[in-house]
């Protein structure tokens, strides 16, 4: 499993698991990082440090050492399914006769 210090930049994911202490791991579900929750990783810093994120329509930053703490899974590409649509054939016949 990859932690979410090894997440490229402009890349999605799922946090799957937050370790570390537990004041830790309270400061990061008040900041909305809980399993579950997509972020991406918007920019990192020259020298690799902080990490800013964008987690439910927020922007964050947390430090490296933090980051490594957040174990992340890459976010399933979903298909939306195919929208199938009827549409009748236009002719001119038929823009004639809706045409005033």
């Amino acid at each position: 499993m990859m932690t979410l210090e090894q997440v490229a930049v402009g890349v999605a994911v799922v946090v799957e698991k937050v370790g570390g202490a537990r004041s830790f791991r309270r400061r990061l579900m008040e900041l909305g990082i809980i399993p579950g929750t997509r972020v991406e990783v918007l920019r990192i810093a020259p020298f690799g440090d902080p990490l800013e994120l964008s987690a439910r329509g927020c922007n964050l930053s947390i430090r490296a050492a933090d980051a490594r703490q957040v174990e992340v899974e890459s976010v399933r590409s979903e298909r939306p399914a195919p929208i199938v649509a009827r549409v009748g054939a236009l002719t001119k016949s038929t823009l004639a006769k809706s045409s005033p």
